[in-house]
């Protein structure tokens, strides 16, 4: 007979923050968690009635929701709402760091500004909340959990895309990071990366994925939020005590097709955003 696995000092998470979750793969993500039995902190940019939207969905499971404003273009001091979720709460063992924004503009003609405000949201604001989150679950002594939504462009390049795709990548590198410089106090960090999934973001909300066709995915469709909220509620589990550092793909194959993908392209039109 084997011997038993450790025990994990996280044990089941009680209590997650979810930033960006006023819509899409944020809101998924809360709701799951909730569905968990875990007391969620839910924070929106501008989206307040998507908030609470999701509180509502949150507490249909039992739970307790906390809702906070979160502007992640004034840092560092909107990070102290992990803060302030934390209190209400009474502790935070998950982090998902969700919020972001993107743009579709070559990177000659963008400037300076443009560039800077996708990195505050999507690379400083992660690096900030995590930090507070961090120190939180360093104090309480129970280990935890960090999981960072990047994007398949943590690994692949999109043009009109420069400061997303630096922010993803920088992103997950910061997780690798802080993946090795937590784990003494037992807490993982890991990042999930979704292709095209129907969101707001991409246009598709209240879309079912399975009538959008899309031939260049070998499991030919966009993702659902939900196939994005069912990894992370995993990695938050104390089934995933043993993963830290590690890079998830939730992107139906999309990023095996290069090499392929590119031999049936017939003109040069993916120049454009």
């Amino acid at each position: 007979m084997s011997a038993p696995l450790p025990q994990d000092r996280a044990g089941a998470p009680q209590r997650a923050v979810v930033t960006g979750s006023d819509s899409g793969i944020g809101k998924a993500v809360a709701v799951a968690l909730a569905g968990g039995g875990v007391d969620v902190g839910i924070t929106f940019h501008s989206d307040a009635d998507g908030a609470e939207d999701t509180a509502r969905k949150a507490r249909d499971h039992g739970v307790r929701a906390a809702v906070r404003q979160l502007d992640l273009t004034d840092l560092p001091t909107a990070a102290s709402v992990v803060d302030d979720l934390a209190a209400e709460l009474g502790g935070i063992d998950v982090l998902v760091n969700c919020a972001g924004t993107g743009t579709a503009q070559k990177a000659m003609d963008m400037d300076f500004d443009t560039w800077r405000g996708v990195l505050s949201v999507d690379l400083d604001g992660a690096f900030l909340c995590s930090q507070r989150a961090a120190k939180h679950m360093i104090k309480a002594g129970r280990g935890g959990r960090i999981i960072n939504i990047t994007s398949v462009h943590e690994h692949q390049p999109r043009v009109g895309a420069a400061p997303y795709c630096a922010a993803k990548a920088g992103l997950g590198a910061l997780t690798k990071v802080l993946a090795l410089e937590l784990a003494e106090h037992a807490i993982t960090v890991n990042s999930v990366a979704p292709g095209e999934i129907s969101t707001p973001m991409t246009g598709q909300e209240d879309v079912d994925p399975r009538t959008e066709p899309r031939p260049g995915v070998p499991l030919g469709r966009p993702g659902h939020a939900s196939e994005v909220a069912a990894v992370v509620a995993f990695l938050a589990t104390p089934a995933a005590g043993y993963v830290t550092g590690a890079s998830f793909l939730v992107d139906g194959g999309m990023t095996l097709m290069g090499p392929q993908a590119s031999q049936l392209l017939t003109d040069r039109t993916w120049l454009e955003p």
